[in-house]
């Protein structure tokens, strides 16, 4: 058998594609991708319609997935994300040594600053959260291990999209709706493009107002030993939560100094 070469580059196809790849595989792995990203309960014919597949193809597949514990049904011919789904996560978060070594980091930092610290990574077009360490405060973060924001408005997003090559990036955002969060979303690749641009150059980003109209946050990357950018950290927060005379002083220098740390342990 050919030797097979898996790229994480979804464009990347091997010569025997079209022999190896599994078409029902892959239609049941995009019905759990698709009602993760719905975060509410979708009937049959929700996913049916988002797959351009017809009901009863769908429902086979279903069918399978709540067989299997990957699907529950919660209402009435209406299913979420089973458990199963959920010990996959675990395992795969498990195996990140990233998160072990940045959370005393991001708890000191929590500590210093008074506000949630988060550790996150790009999936696609997304930032999965890997970690996050409530402040004391009462000011709660309302981002938890899991959740998942578009990367093209969020900060950190723009961080962990400014190491790619300009290329990729047009082909990541080519179909993008670019949904609003607030009146500082990017609204286009062109100006996506942009953002990150300058993002590059400065190497962190201080935030008002980007995914939530009153909140702040201080991002900066973390980078391996070739000086790839492989996640973000982030205090983020209400504005109540900050002194904003100080966010570009000591708030800022403490994320910075946390990442530097992180990375230099990451090795």
């Amino acid at each position: 058998m050919d030797d097979l070469a898996i790229t994480d580059d979804a464009e990347t196809q091997h010569k025997n594609h079209s022999v190896y790849f599994v078409p029902g595989l892959h239609r049941g792995l995009r019905v759990l991708e698709i009602v993760a990203a719905a975060r509410r309960p979708l009937s049959i014919t929700d996913i049916a319609s988002e797959l351009g597949l017809t009901r009863s193809s769908v429902f086979r597949l279903i069918y399978t997935l709540r067989h299997m514990g990957f699907l529950e049904e919660e209402l009435s011919k209406h299913f979420t994300l089973g458990p199963r789904v959920l010990n996959i996560g675990f395992a795969f978060l498990a195996s990140k040594d990233i998160i072990e070594i940045a959370r005393p980091e991001l708890e000191a930092l929590r500590d210093e600053t008074q506000v949630s610290a988060h550790l996150a990574i790009r999936d696609e077009r997304d930032v999965l959260y890997l970690s996050c360490i409530q402040t004391r405060s009462g000011f709660l973060s309302n981002m938890n291990v899991g959740s998942r924001v578009p990367a093209y408005a969020s900060p950190m997003g723009w961080l962990l999209l400014s190491g790619l090559p300009s290329s990729e990036l047009a082909g990541l955002f080519r179909n993008e709706a670019f949904t609003p969060m607030t009146d500082q979303t990017p609204t286009s690749a062109k100006n996506l493009t942009e953002i990150i641009a300058q993002t590059a150059k400065r190497g962190y980003v201080v935030s008002r107002g980007v995914m939530e109209a009153s909140g702040s946050s201080i991002s900066a990357p973390i980078v391996n030993r070739r000086r790839e950018i492989v996640a973000a950290i982030d205090i983020s927060g209400p504005d109540s939560a900050f002194d904003l005379a100080e966010i570009d002083g000591r708030y800022l220098s403490a994320v910075q100094t946390a990442a530097r740390r992180i990375s230099e342990r990451l090795g």
